[in-house]
């Protein structure tokens, strides 16, 4: 049988502490029966109020998890704790019930069916009248962006401040029909600067890096292939998975998961996974989406390190990645960090490349927590550089630290650093 997963793995995959803690209350032998597990899935019936029984099951492949509870979270407080039993060693080998083995039939056959949709529809999008009707529209598109963006300057900003959103909807509207998505979205994400100190000058800086990339993408033939694919995927144009797999860059190192953030937008929720290689040294961001209803990818857990080979996709620089293929189970894992000097260079050469990068992961070590003259807290090195810190909740952080240094993740923006994740030498990983 495959190794069982540490106690700590398990907790990672709770989409927040409160069904970590809650899973601690149904990990007990007494609540469960019919209890199995083989070397996919792990399966049994909790015992709720009254007498309701509920069937979970999680598959450890993906993972995926599925539970009759009511629960919206996902996974739910017992299928967490159906996993902390079967990491304990408390359940044991044994044959599928019938509701367990239809379960992971249907999602077989759904990935089967999924696999073979996206082969079709990478297949349509290299169709040559495809490609050149797509590329027409958004030419047509981003010449209208161009113009707009170019009457917007010119009429000053001064109205952009008691604008309307639809100003700006409008115009992403128009992207959206072009086949410009992402860049609709930037479209749509100025009108939040107006509501920002100093709003004019970056809303001029925003309008700034989306003219940069109308022209760069008029000229998208002279640029070298990973600044090209930046621009491309900036714009909206998407990269297969398989081409990926295929023709991408590959690269195998022992990759540590730093981080891990999502966010909402238009009912699909996107969840970041930042990892760094122990070897290389190279960042690398993994992306998964997920419907109303669907599991995000929980296959990576924040404080392990995976013995992986990463496909990167075209970029400058390559960033965003798949996983193409494990060679082992995670285990725990610490990353080695930087200073906060040595992480604004490597930010500083990560821009160079991409102009229009809005984050980039930082893994600092032995900084600790200094608070400013007004109040803000900042991380700071032993040669006294720092860093401004984006917390909405900070006591979890002051907590782990007392007062001691900590390697610190996060994502670095405009803003700040959010902090994702901190190390202690005493109590371990700590999700932030």
């Amino acid at each position: 049988m495959s190794d069982r997963w540490e106690r700590e793995h398990v907790l990672g995959l709770a989409s927040d502490a409160a069904s970590a803690k809650a899973a601690g209350g149904v990990a007990r032998p007494a609540k469960w029966s019919a209890t199995g597990c083989d070397g996919e899935a792990v399966w049994g019936e909790c015992r709720g109020s009254g007498s309701s029984v509920y069937r979970t099951c999680a598959d450890r492949t993906e993972p995926a998890f599925r539970c009759s509870c009511p629960s919206r979270k996902f996974p739910c407080k017992h299928a967490l704790g159906l996993l902390l039993l079967w990491s304990d060693g408390t359940i044991d080998e044994g044959p599928r019930p019938g509701w367990a083995a239809e379960w992971l039939e249907e999602r077989r056959a759904r990935a089967d069916k999924a696999a073979e949709r996206r082969v079709a529809s990478a297949a349509k999008a290299r169709d040559p009248r495809t490609v050149e009707r797509r590329e027409r529209r958004v030419d047509d598109g981003l010449a209208e962006l161009d113009q707009w963006l170019r009457d917007q300057v010119a009429h000053g900003l001064a109205q952009a401040e008691k604008a309307p959103y639809r100003m700006w909807d409008d115009a992403a509207r128009r992207l959206v029909d072009a086949q410009a998505g992402a860049l609709a979205g930037q479209v749509r994400g100025c009108a939040a600067i107006t509501r920002q100190p100093g709003w004019p000058g970056l809303l001029l800086e925003e309008y700034a890096l989306l003219r940069l990339l109308v022209r760069a993408y008029r000229r998208r033939d002279e640029l070298p292939a990973g600044l090209r694919g930046t621009v491309r995927s900036r714009v909206g144009f998407t990269v297969p998975q398989e081409e990926v797999l295929a023709g991408g860059e590959h690269v195998r190192d022992l990759w540590c998961v730093t981080g891990a953030r999502d966010t909402a937008q238009d009912l699909l929720t996107t969840r970041r996974v930042w990892l760094l290689g122990r070897r290389t040294g190279r960042p690398a961001l993994v992306l998964s989406f997920a419907a109303p209803g669907t599991s995000l990818d929980a296959s990576l857990v924040v404080g392990t390190e995976v013995d992986a080979e990463l496909a990167f996709y075209p970029g400058s620089p390559p960033l965003r990645a798949l996983v193409a293929e494990r060679h082992g189970a995670a285990a725990p894992g610490r990353p080695a960090g930087t200073s906060v000097r040595g992480f604004l260079d490597e930010h500083a050469a990560a821009i160079a490349d991409d102009p229009w990068l809005d984050r980039w992961p930082a893994v600092l070590a032995g900084v600790r927590l200094a608070r400013g003259e007004r109040g803000e807290l900042f991380a700071s090195d032993p040669s006294g550089d720092a860093l401004p810190l984006r917390l909405g909740d900070p006591w979890r952080l002051l907590a782990l630290s007392g007062g001691g240094p900590v390697t610190l993740a996060g994502e670095w923006g405009p803003r700040g650093l959010r902090p994702l994740a901190a190390w202690h030498d005493d109590e371990g990983t700590v999700v932030l």
